[in-house]
């Protein structure tokens, strides 16, 4: 059991402590018994049950709601209710209302009485919150016809307003169903933000119809298999899956990444590569090249079309892995010396002010990752995402240039790390550091100052998965649960409302929905229930030598975790293969 694993890791005297906050915070007790994640910051308890049942009637007191009415009559179809709305609230028992008030984004109140329910909010966001809180209550228990509701009154609202997940499928491509899942769940924890990350060196996955070899050659392959067919969403998958994410109050943030990162693009048309580095080939765009500007400029004018988010992701990071490729070109001296550049980065940063300008001109904001905190992108309109968890510098930076922040770190933030120290598949860090659900649970009170994720300017946490190691659905559900659930806590409950070994305990009830959906997740009660999903691992080819062989390269692959540019060793089809890994 994980509490007991916690209690006796670190601290022998915890089980004490914990017995005591039980007794002085009975509501503590009450709050696991709701099962609602993430926890509200405020339940008070009263003496009575709500029955759940196909007698509910939903009333709205204002059309707007139906959307997130017909949500919720669509979410209680699925555990067995048939209920009807009214959208007078005659007959209402559970009543969805907008009250003038001015509550934070998201904030919800919900009132169950004997004999009736209350959802009021300042906005339509809030009113789908205090839903998926009621849905939580319901879908916690055994399937029923009656359910059986605690009587109750929650007052509640997030702690941050960006609550993030992202998704690489440039390493390897899930589709269209899959993303769905991940929203559905996403909604389901009250997280809002799902940064895409559609193109990268393996595989471009969007369409832009004035350049269709971007997605026809440029498609092609992933991170294992460089020749797997051609995959990516269309421009009409896009517009669904961005519906789709809207009726569920998810923002989808498209990233489209250069300067670096840029060899799939590059492979559709070389003509804008800017050249090529042992490792690193085409893995650049061409800043010398001022038809360069246009094709990008081009292409996030036909994305923008696709997000109404008016965000646009930029990358900008890692363009010193393949940057060393300008220097030998005529084109790029030239222009460097036309502009009194003294370094490739003053035209590293040359170029992204180019393409901010155009991000800018759509009325959109520049998002990017911590690199381009050097750039003097305008404050109000950039949003820094800080990744390099050992370099804190970059925080700082970032927050003296007054830019808003997305929290990300490596470390915890980054699901592609393994999350169980048995797990033989996934990256580590210096000294075999990774990370655990309890590990994204605490941050980032635990982990940074409180100067720091308390500032005016952090807007949020995000977590990220690569997918480097991450080929099938069954891998990508077992490196994202349960630790998306311990995600949306750290990012919505304050932090003086967080109980962690509470929060154990509701995590418990919602292992049964994982199943019940068909989510293949890591049980960390009971590891050994889910054996780790590996999709790429070494492999024993045969005895004593290959056994030889194997250890050798494990012990090479352990030494170089957390290095900048650590590397990744893989076997398929009985080979092994040595895979170029990013920082990032």
């Amino acid at each position: 059991m994980k509490i007991t694993r916690c209690l006796n890791s670190r601290n022998p005297n915890q089980f004490v402590k914990f017995a005591f906050v039980l007794f002085l915070f009975p509501q503590l007790i009450f709050a696991q018994s709701t099962n609602i994640i993430p926890l509200p910051n405020s339940i008070t308890q009263t003496n009575g049950h709500f029955q759940l049942n196909s007698n509910t009637v939903i009333g709205v007191s204002d059309n707007s709601l139906l959307p997130q009415a017909n949500y919720l009559q669509k979410e209680l179809k699925l555990i067995g209710l048939t209920v009807p709305i009214d959208p007078d609230e005659k007959k209402a028992t559970i009543d969805l209302k907008l009250v003038g008030n001015t509550e934070a984004i998201g904030a919800y109140n919900l009132k169950i009485e004997r004999k009736h329910i209350t959802i009021t909010s300042s906005g339509n966001e809030g009113v789908f919150y205090g839903i998926i809180s009621l849905l939580q209550m319901a879908k916690t228990q055994p399937m029923a016809s009656d359910y059986s509701l605690t009587t109750c009154e929650i007052a509640d609202a997030p702690r941050y307003q960006w609550r993030g997940f992202m998704l690489d499928e440039s390493r390897h491509f899930f589709g269209k169903e899959k993303v769905k899942q991940l929203l559905n769940w996403m909604a389901f924890y009250k997280l809002n933000r799902f940064h895409w990350h559609l193109t990268d060196a393996n595989g471009w996955r969007i369409e832009i119809k004035k350049y269709p070899l971007l997605t026809t050659v440029g498609g092609i392959g992933n991170h294992s298999d460089t020749a797997a067919a051609a995959k990516y969403y269309t421009q009409d998958d896009i517009r669904e899956i961005v519906a789709y994410a809207k009726d569920r109050f998810i923002t989808v943030v498209p990233e489209i990444d250069m300067p670096g990162h840029a060899t799939a693009a590059n492979k559709a048309y070389p003509e804008y590569s800017g050249g090529s580095i042992p490792k690193y080939e085409n893995f650049t765009f061409d800043p010398s090249n001022e038809k360069t500007y246009q094709f990008l400029s081009d292409v996030i004018k036909e994305t923008n079309n696709l997000f109404p988010s008016h965000m646009m992701h930029l990358g900008g990071d890692e363009v010193a892995l393949g940057i060393q490729a300008w220097a030998g070109r005529p084109s790029i001296m030239a222009m460097m010396a036309k502009n009194n550049f003294t370094s490739l980065a003053d035209l590293e940063h040359y170029f992204f002010h180019r393409m901010t300008d155009t991000v800018l001109s759509l009325n959109d904001k520049i998002l990017c990752w911590d690199e381009a905190t050097e750039t003097d992108l305008p404050v109000g309109k950039t949003i820094i995402f800080w990744w390099r968890q050992n370099l804190p510098g970059q925080l700082t930076l970032a927050l003296q240039k007054k830019y808003q922040v997305v929290l990300c770190p490596r470390l915890p933030m980054y699901f592609d790390f393994v999350q169980d120290k048995s797990n033989v598949s996934g990256r580590r860090w210096s000294g075999g550091l990774f990370n655990n659900e309890s590990d994204v649970y605490n941050f980032p009170d635990k982990q940074l100052p409180p100067n720091e994720y308390k500032s005016e300017q952090v807007i949020g946490i995000q977590a990220n998965l690569w997918t480097e190691t991450v080929g099938s659905e069954k891998r990508l559900d077992y490196m994202i649960f349960p630790r998306m659930a311990a995600l949306s806590e750290a990012a919505w409950t304050d932090s003086a409302s967080k109980n962690e070994a509470s929060f154990d305990e509701r995590l418990k009830t919602n292992l049964s929905l994982y199943d019940k959906d068909g989510i293949y997740y890591y049980n960390p009660f009971d590891p050994q229930i889910h054996p780790e999903a590996v999709d790429f691992a070494p492999v024993v080819k045969s005895a004593v030598m290959s056994r030889h062989y194997y250890l050798l390269r494990r012990s090479k692959s352990r030494n170089h975790h957390g290095r900048k540019t650590n590397q990744r060793h893989t076997v398929k089809h009985h080979h092994i293969k040595t895979k170029r890994k990013r920082r990032r």
